[in-house]
């Protein structure tokens, strides 16, 4: 190959790249020097990506030619590229109309342009923007250099010849079946990818701390996800609920101080009770450590806090109902269990339960602790900040060890809910532990299926809901005996039972 032949190739490469044309028709004469051409051509468009839709191989036999001219009629590119010689000498542009368009106003006109006039009365002007030989691209090269202005287009539109349209930025290119890479599908970014180019042969995915924007063209920061007092309107429910429920415990507080010497009062432990109201007090209150954004204290605090409160809660409940078993087992006359009856059985249950949670708790906070964590990839366009659990061992052992109390207690209490109780506090604590076990039963398979602030939100939801019905359940019959049936908080009526 000359080196005038790759200056003719590269001015026609050149002007395609620079109007954005990859899909052309070629017409050449039939001679060695057009197939020549043809190769050399070929290869270097394929080089640059640019697709011959059609060669026609012109003859001096005009049937076959019209013949040929057919194929134009059914293609779809609009720029036809041709190299007659004698034919055509110059560059040619029209629009739809067959009107004439010149690279600039200077451009010589051709006087006589036989392919043209064939062209129109045969009908397929409409199908045909650029009509030129090979040598004279050089001649538009040179046009290019100047400004882009020296080239215009009548009608104020540039043609376009496109196997396939532009893919837009947030899309990028993909293969079809069809044989020619000019030809291809576009396809939205795939999720955290963006392109922000048109025509993009691939997409690219965000840094970890950035998402992809609604029409995926730049990333952008990521959002911060946790229960934040500032716009979450979750927060603002579980801390109205909690600091209710607190207010609620505090009012029976103060009647069980209140009435402190009553029977119904002493019925079951007074110290026991005390205990069991500051721990569901307490389980009410650590809901403001799971709410805001967490760091490392809060991390640590939030778990053991609600650990070592609802065992001390579940511990209470449990010496309330080993006190009803023992205290019945003891009515019959030579009773070995008459030496365990009194407050000594139920303090020491209250204090060995809640000891082992205890020290549960303080391996777990030495051996690996929880602390804040960024899950980048678990929330799209999200960074979730959360509280890694630290030790998994640690974590479902606090758990278990709460489960296992929370299932004696309930056995205990179901075993005796039919005893002559005078409060019947043992039916009370039956039903108390029933919704306990129920609702963290029914919390953890939603605790599993759910991420960031909402897995966060059902642990809140559950110590609200375990702790109220608690509440309800052993104490709400008291306070009603209390503020409402002050005739039986006697000890005529707690005898005569």
């Amino acid at each position: 190959m000359t080196q005038d032949d790759r200056v003719r190739y590269a001015a026609i490469i050149k002007v395609f790249l620079h109007f954005g044309w990859n899909w052309v028709g070629i017409l050449i004469a039939t001679d060695g020097s057009g197939d020549a051409e043809l190769q050399e051509l070929s290869r270097t468009m394929s080089k640059r990506g640019i697709c011959m839709e059609y060669v026609i191989k012109f003859t001096d036999n005009d049937d076959s030619n019209r013949r040929k001219l057919a194929v134009i009629g059914k293609s779809t590119a609009k720029v036809v590229l041709v190299n007659l010689h004698n034919y055509v000498r110059k560059v040619r542009f029209t629009d739809p109309t067959g009107q004439e368009i010149f690279f600039n106003e200077r451009a010589e006109v051709p006087s006589r342009i036989d392919l043209v006039n064939w062209m129109i009365a045969e009908g397929y002007e409409h199908k045909w923007t650029l009509l030129t030989s090979f040598n004279a691209m050089e001649d538009v090269d040179k046009a290019l250099n100047f400004k882009s202005d020296d080239v215009f287009w009548k009608g104020g539109t540039k043609p376009e010849s496109r196997c396939s349209d532009r893919c837009p930025p947030g899309h990028r290119k993909a293969p079809t079946e069809q044989i020619h890479v000019c030809c291809y599908d576009c396809v939205p970014c795939s999720e955290g990818e963006m392109s922000n180019v048109t025509d993009s042969d691939s997409c690219f995915r965000c840094p970890d701390d950035e998402w992809p924007d609604e029409k995926k063209v730049q990333c952008i920061p990521k959002t911060y996800d946790y229960l934040s007092y500032k716009n979450d309107v979750l927060v603002l429910i579980f801390s109205s609920t909690s600091l209710a429920f607190a207010a609620v415990t505090l009012f029976v507080f103060g009647n069980f101080i209140y009435y402190w010497d009553s029977p119904v009062v002493k019925a079951n432990n007074r110290t026991v009770s005390i205990i069991l109201l500051a721990s569901i007090l307490l389980s009410f209150l650590c809901v403001f450590l799971f709410l805001g954004r967490p760091v490392d204290i809060t991390c640590m605090m939030r778990q053991m806090s609600f650990g070592v409160f609802f065992s001390i809660t579940v511990s209470c409940v449990l010496a309330k109902t080993v006190t009803v078993c023992i205290a019945f087992k003891a009515t019959k006359p030579g009773s070995y269990w008459r030496k365990w009856v009194g407050e000594k059985i139920s303090n020491s249950v209250v204090i060995i339960c809640s000891s082992v949670q205890v020290l549960i708790c303080v391996i777990w906070l030495s051996v690996s602790p929880p602390y804040q964590e960024y899950d980048m990839h678990s929330s799209p366009g999200k960074i979730i900040i959360r509280c890694n659990e630290g030790s998994v061992i640690g974590f479902y052992s606090v758990l278990g060890y709460m489960g296992l109390l929370a299932a004696v207690s309930f056995v205990l209490a179901f075993m005796v809910r039919t005893l002559p109780d005078s409060f019947n506090e043992a039916k009370y604590i039956t039903f108390s532990m029933l919704v306990f076990c129920s609702v963290w039963i029914a919390m953890i398979p939603a605790y599993l299926s759910t991420r960031g602030k909402y897995l966060v939100a059902v642990e809140i939801f559950a110590i609200l809901a375990s702790s109220a019905g608690l509440l309800g359940c052993i104490f709400s019959p008291k306070c009603y005996i209390m503020l409402f049936k002050p005739e039986l908080n006697t000890k005529i009526n707690i005898y005569r039972k």
